[in-house]
């Protein structure tokens, strides 16, 4: 059986119907060889860089905001520190709380349990951000010092009463 295999496929090669029968036979002209070993890797490099392109995100997803229990925990992590208005010690802590404070009021507003839930801490944090505006200089943070930790402390107590928002 193995014999007839191989005379048959010998016999197709030699006749021309055997695999490769529909290929030309190689050009003698070198610049025609030329040609279609560049036209072979051209196509070869356009079909790699479609691939690659498909293989790529279109967008590159950005995270959304922390948990409101990750984001209360760097918040909750400011309740020993403080500074001295005036003594050039508060852009830093100030600055800190502010972004914090930030932070926990988006983490809020896209929680699951809605910002409905957390309703008197995301108004507290509202009053604050109106009265700091967009100006985060170290002079205009302490001007609201006792409202920016004030903001904290408060919402710290109200989380304290909400372990379930935070373990």
């Amino acid at each position: 059986m193995v014999v007839a295999a191989a005379l048959v496929s010998c016999t197709q090669a030699s006749s021309g119907g055997g695999p490769g029968a529909d290929v030309p036979a190689a050009s003698t002209d070198p610049a025609a060889a030329d040609r279609a070993r560049i036209a072979e890797d051209t196509e070869n490099a356009d079909r790699a860089e479609r691939e690659a392109a498909a293989e790529e995100p279109t967008a590159v997803p950005t995270p959304g905001p922390a948990l409101v229990r990750d984001a209360f925990a760097t918040l909750q992590a400011t309740l020993d520190d403080t500074c001295t208005p005036g003594a050039g010690d508060c852009a830093y802590f100030l600055g800190r709380v502010t972004r914090e404070l930030t932070e926990l009021d988006e983490s809020m507003r896209a929680d699951d349990k809605g910002p409905g839930h957390f309703k008197k801490p995301l108004a507290d944090m509202k009053v604050l951000f109106d009265k700091l505006g967009d100006d985060r200089s170290e002079a205009h943070l302490e001007k609201y010092f006792s409202e920016i930790v004030g903001t904290r402390d408060g919402i710290n107590t109200w989380m304290q009463d909400h372990p379930d928002d935070y373990r």
